[in-house]
């Protein structure tokens, strides 16, 4: 083996990890020049075998091999580096032309994307200031529509002790005797003569408001107006929604503003607005409820004393209309029959705060001889049917009297089934449902 070549092994040798190593050179018995050199191992206490050897010298080949390609390519990058680093301290181009061509294509689209964002970002912060904006200028507009709201409240307050003040001061009573006649105003009042065509708001939707009752406040306080409209369909069981309406366009469309849920079901189409509360008959029971609209709650409850209920003694129509409340200018009532009344019509007058009984009249019209009921500045008027397309207005009950009388006051059924008829003082309309259909008419009173 050469001289040089047996360096070379040496070194890999060495550079493997042996710790000690000796080299000789002697001429050998034939007097040529011999080279001779050892290694002592770092791990083996005798010699492997020689096929092991063998393993052994492949390995340490391929690792040179491995350590050789490693320092070539270090190598390399080194040269191009002291290239680069000679090129740029001798003023020459760091990168051929191709390279800087690609390097300021990349640089320049960056340089786009930033922009695009920097853009997307003035325009995301402008749209977020304009939304900061719109938001002040709309709670101040809240601010000021709670402000006129409130102020419209007091006014129409105002107005309405106002009128009521006028209304104590001027409008005498019919007779002297409290104890004939009910509290109340009976300015304009006199006796009904003239029920014009069913004007139609409203038509529901399903099935559930074949019958029904709406209702508006003849002596609305705040929050509410006298335009505030409520309405419940009472098709069913367990009859607890009143869907609610600040506006008559909401009621006319159909968009409640709100929905109560009553505490306990009702029954029929008796329930009544008056000054701020709910009153409604318990469903199968003979107790009358106060739900106070704006707190959502009942104020009082008063069983009407041996009242007919669920089926006893309602309406010609049936609908288990035993108990029908109703207002007038002179306040709360409610209509109802007993057995001690033998099925004639009981009218009583209601405290609206306690529903106590203030006073009771027995009639002598059948409850289920008349189609439903209504009340006008004291005054019980029936109707004739329910379905005839020409009805009549056909008794009246006047409680300042206790007299009865036939009438004939024409009375349209529109659509042959009315499960409802109430009366409102402030507008001097009847309300009524006739099979699924919200209407109203307009009436005309005699001069007193």
């Amino acid at each position: 083996m050469p001289a040089v070549q047996l360096l070379l092994l040496a070194c890999l040798v060495g550079g493997v990890g042996a710790r000690t190593a000796k080299f000789q050179k002697a001429n050998d018995r034939s007097g040529r020049c011999q080279y001779t050199f050892s290694v002592a191992s770092p791990s083996e206490s005798s010699c492997p075998e020689q096929g092991q050897a063998m393993s052994a010298i492949q390995e340490l080949q391929r690792e040179s091999s491995e350590q050789r390609a490693t320092l070539e390519s270090t190598k390399a990058r080194l040269s191009s580096l002291e290239a680069l680093l000679h090129r740029l301290t001798s003023g020459q181009p760091a990168a051929p032309l191709e390279t800087q061509q690609g390097l300021q294509t990349e640089l320049e689209a960056l340089r786009r994307e930033r922009e695009q964002l920097e853009t997307q970002t003035r325009e995301l912060e402008s749209a977020y200031s304009n939304l900061v904006r719109d938001k002040s200028a709309l709670e101040e507009e809240k601010r000021q529509l709670q402000a006129e709201n409130e102020d419209l409240a007091r006014r129409l307050e105002s107005s309405s002790q106002e009128v009521a003040s006028l209304r104590r001061g001027q409008c005498p009573q019919a007779h002297s005797s409290s104890q004939d006649v009910p509290s109340g105003s009976r300015e304009g009042c006199g006796e009904l003569v003239w029920v014009g065509e069913p004007i139609t708001l409203r038509t529901a939707e399903t099935i559930t408001g074949k019958y029904g009752v709406w209702m508006r406040d003849p002596q609305a306080a705040f929050p509410y107006t006298p335009e505030t409209t409520w309405r419940i369909d009472t098709v069913g069981t367990a009859i607890r929604q009143v869907f609610e309406y600040d506006l008559i366009r909401q009621f006319t469309q159909g968009y409640p503003s709100k929905v109560h849920v009553l505490p306990r079901p009702l029954e029929s189409t008796g329930a009544v607005v008056y000054r701020g509360s709910l009153y409604f008959q318990a469903a199968e029971s003979r107790t009358v409820l106060r739900y106070d609209l704006r707190t959502e709650t009942l104020k009082a409850e008063k069983e009407i004393p041996g009242a007919g209920y669920h089926g006893q003694f309602p309406y010609s129509w049936g609908g288990y209309t035993d108990i029908d409340l109703a207002v007038d200018e002179i306040g709360l009532w409610v209509i109802y029959s007993t057995e001690a009344a033998k099925g004639a019509i009981v009218l009583s007058k209601l405290n609206p705060e306690t529903l106590e009984l203030e006073q009771t009249w027995e009639t002598n019209i059948r409850k289920q001889s008349v189609a439903n009921a209504f009340i006008i500045c004291g005054t019980l008027y029936t109707v004739s049917s329910y379905s005839s397309p020409d009805a009549t207005v056909n008794f009246a009950y006047d409680t300042g009297t206790g007299s009865s009388k036939a009438l004939t006051v024409p009375f349209k059924n529109r659509y042959k089934y009315s499960s409802m008829i109430d009366y409102n003082p402030l507008e001097r309309k009847l309300f009524a449902w006739d099979n699924f259909n919200m209407v109203s008419y307009d009436i005309k009173l005699s001069p007193m």
